[in-house]
């Protein structure tokens, strides 16, 4: 084998080795959060309900594993190495559920399809546009919901929430998104409390 070909080899050899070594980015996974309200005031007292979330829908857009962000009116950026730790609507639905616990001491709240007694309250949920800016200041959120109380009409209402992005990269936009979500479980909350007023 001549020098020349030698060397040849010895470069192919050396390439493929090289590109063996390198490392693809390593995949990052998130889940929204409740946001912790404090300890509730005396004059709130707690209630015995049970409630449970479900039906949760989200947009087709984002209900993927990775992470959509709005690049502009008509562009997206899906980035595959960020990723939801288990479905958005998930989370969403478990988020929401914490939260109204925090902000209904002394309920019991489960997520779909658990099912609640005779007497418990069902929350549908209904997110008509997450959108996450990829370079924007605030998160978007837009959700129609109904309470169901176990007798009489249903609560329906529609929360729309501007939060800040407190920071850069994916860290800050999920928290963002976990604040959004405890504002909107206030409204329910406030319906719920609403629709026990009702049967009361």
């Amino acid at each position: 084998m001549s020098l020349y070909r030698v060397l040849a080899f010895a470069t192919i050899v050396l390439s493929v080795f090289a590109v063996g070594c390198t490392t693809s980015p390593t995949t990052r996974f998130y889940t929204l959060s409740p946001v912790q309200v404090g300890e509730p005031t005396p004059a709130v007292k707690p209630i015995a309900i049970a409630i449970a979330i479900g039906p949760v829908t989200v947009p087709d857009l984002v209900d993927r594993p990775q992470i959509v962000s709005t690049i502009d009116a008509n562009r997206v950026s899906i980035d595959e190495f960020a990723r939801w730790a288990d479905p958005l609507k998930s989370q969403v639905g478990r988020a929401l559920a914490e939260d109204l616990t925090q902000r209904i001491p002394g309920s019991v709240v489960s997520v779909y399809p658990q099912r609640t007694t005779g007497s418990g309250y069902g929350v549908s949920v209904d997110v008509q546009s997450f959108d996450s800016p990829i370079d924007g200041d605030a998160v978007t959120l837009a959700v129609i919901w109904s309470v169901r109380p176990p007798k009489g009409n249903s609560i329906d209402g529609r929360s729309v929430v501007h939060e800040a992005i407190r920071g850069p990269g994916y860290d800050a936009l999920v928290n963002a998104h976990s604040r959004a979500l405890a504002s909107v479980a206030k409204d329910i909350a406030m319906a719920t409390r609403s629709a026990l007023g009702q049967r009361n």
